[in-house]
């Protein structure tokens, strides 16, 4: 079997992000849905498997422009990336979006009815992206950097009140699909995130910052999906809890 075949998409990603643009191409989600192989996906959605290992293999013998190793960042650093660059931009986007929206259902609502639906998606995405996030940095996050502390220190560490490391990741996980999906219903109310003809500029603007919002939920998931939680796990089986 070609050794391609066993290697995930989520693993293709976390090797080198520039592969993200490939899978984003063809419509396959590699945050996710991440844990599956090029074929599996490709059979899948009915797409030519050949043609995609082939875009793949080409992109990984060319030369990589300095994109950073996420894999080789220790966990604590890369929770903290994670805080501070996609948790952040939740928040700060989730702001400027809401009201943006509201406006657009009053003034365009009429002609564009979808909208309305796009907006109670989006707000449900803003509400449960809060919770989701302040239980990543109150709950999970804190222990793993606490394993990792422990690992570097030798210091032993107290079993966690949920069990193992694995329960909490799974749990985010499931709410990562949810919120993926969210946003493939919103992407295709709104045509991929193309304006109507008689679109405004606050129109025009909120549309591409859904869709720039989306692109920064995808690394966000991938990073955690793909990177932060296997090294957890990874961690959790260096010592007995």
């Amino acid at each position: 079997m070609n050794v391609l075949e066993q290697i995930t998409i989520g693993e293709y990603v976390a090797k080198d992000f520039r592969t993200a643009a490939v899978f984003s191409k063809y419509g396959i989600d590699f945050c996710c849905k991440g844990n599956r192989t090029i074929e599996e996906a490709s059979e899948k959605k009915n797409l030519d498997f050949v043609q995609i290992e082939k875009e793949i293999t080409q992109l990984l013998e060319t030369k990589s422009d300095g994109a950073i190793d996420f894999r080789s960042w220790p966990s604590d650093l890369l929770i903290d990336y994670i805080e501070k660059t996609h948790h952040r931009y939740v928040e700060e986007k989730s702001s400027v979006l809401l009201p943006f929206l509201d406006k657009l259902c009053k003034v365009h609502g009429e002609r564009h009815p979808e909208l309305f639906e796009i907006n109670e998606l989006f707000k449900g995405c803003a509400r449960e992206l809060a919770q989701h996030m302040k239980k990543e940095e109150l709950i999970l996050f804190p222990f793993i950097k606490k394993m990792e502390n422990a690992i570097r220190t030798g210091k032993a560490i107290e079993a966690p009140h949920f069990g193992t490391v694995e329960n909490p990741i799974e749990m985010m996980k499931d709410e990562h699909v949810t919120e993926g999906e969210r946003f493939v219903k919103i992407a295709t109310l709104t045509n991929n995130y193309t304006p109507p003809a008689d679109a405004c500029n606050t129109y025009k603007v909120t549309f591409s910052m859904l869709q720039e919002f989306e692109q920064d939920l995808h690394k966000h998931i991938h990073l955690e999906n793909n990177i932060l939680f296997p090294k957890a796990i990874e961690m959790q089986s260096k010592f007995i809890i």
